[in-house]
């Protein structure tokens, strides 16, 4: 068993998100190669299983679930499901530019959610911070709203409903090993995202990940290490503070892209990543000063 650790949990929302925000662009470089971004997913969930596999057979590690979580590990599982089929359908009806910003909404949920869900108080400088955080991924993001069909809307709002319940969840199963947590969600994850590239016709033999390999190796493996960062920062932060953090993520696609497919960021975009930035340091040390003193609670990691 360890502790709960405000720092380390913040430092890894950040990384996590940076992955994330990495992983975004190269699963559009695979797909320039012909890897669809719903066969990728399918072959790293079954990555995601493997290496879990054998870390628990290395280490003799437990996939057991502690018997007051297990009715939370399914929500977290339905939830991270929802993430995945809602986000990936809605670009199918709306840019994927808009779509990101109604499914980034998901921090303002979070932080509006948390006085019900986690007795957190709503200050002045709490809202400050969202608010600061929330114009800035708009302006990194930089929407053109035309012709939206309201199907794209809803799914990329449902997106966001599971991602803030996603969070929520997390930060309450820390008693249940990180291994433990990433087997069964993705046991859970699998059959939806297989239906999804059947349905999609996209569901290619292995071998599709071999036209761009390079690409298609830091989708998955950011995403595996994202995963795994994400769930170890939330048994050790509350999901208001990871909620506010992860909002690094369409901030890091922006600059990602930009220097690896040579698109370009406006002014705009710049002063909208400096806005994110300063809400997150702003997050951070509301974080610590509201964790100063604070009792450690044991986790299993």
């Amino acid at each position: 068993m360890h502790h709960r650790s405000p720092t380390n949990g913040l430092l890894f929302a950040c990384l996590s998100a940076g992955l994330y925000g990495m992983n975004i662009v190269y699963a559009r470089v695979a797909s320039f190669a012909g890897a669809s971004g719903s066969a990728i997913v399918v072959y790293r969930v079954f990555l995601m299983l493997l290496l879990v596999g054998i870390v628990v057979a290395v280490t003799r590690s437990s996939l057991k679930a502690a018997r007051e979580e297990r009715g939370t590990l399914v929500l977290l599982g339905i939830s991270t499901t929802f993430v995945s089929v809602c986000y990936l359908s809605s670009v199918a009806f709306i840019p994927v530019t808009v779509a990101a910003v109604v499914f980034y909404t998901f921090p303002i949920l979070i932080v509006l959610a948390s006085p019900f869900v986690e007795g957190t108080k709503l200050t002045p400088a709490l809202l400050g911070v969202v608010a600061l955080a929330s114009l800035g991924v708009v302006l990194v993001v930089g929407p053109a709203f035309g012709d939206l069909d309201w199907r794209g809307l809803a799914l990329a709002f449902g997106a966001s409903i599971a991602t803030a319940t996603q969070f929520f969840a997390a930060a309450r199963c820390y008693r249940t090993g990180v291994m433990a947590k990433i087997f069964w969600i993705h046991v859970l994850v699998l059959p939806t995202a297989a239906l999804i590239g059947w349905a999609a016709g996209d569901l290619a033999p292995p071998s599709i990940l071999l036209a761009a390999p390079f690409a298609v190796a830091m989708t998955i493996g950011g995403y595996v290490l994202g995963f795994l960062l994400q769930f170890l920062a939330l048994g050790r932060i509350t999901a208001v503070a990871a909620g506010i953090i992860y909002c690094t993520e369409p901030v890091v696609a922006a600059i990602s892209s930009a220097l690896i497919l040579n698109e370009t960021l406006s002014p705009l975009q710049i002063a909208g990543g400096t806005l994110v930035l300063a809400a997150i340091v702003t997050n951070v040390l509301l974080e610590q000063r509201r964790l100063k003193g604070a009792p450690l609670v044991p986790i299993a990691d």
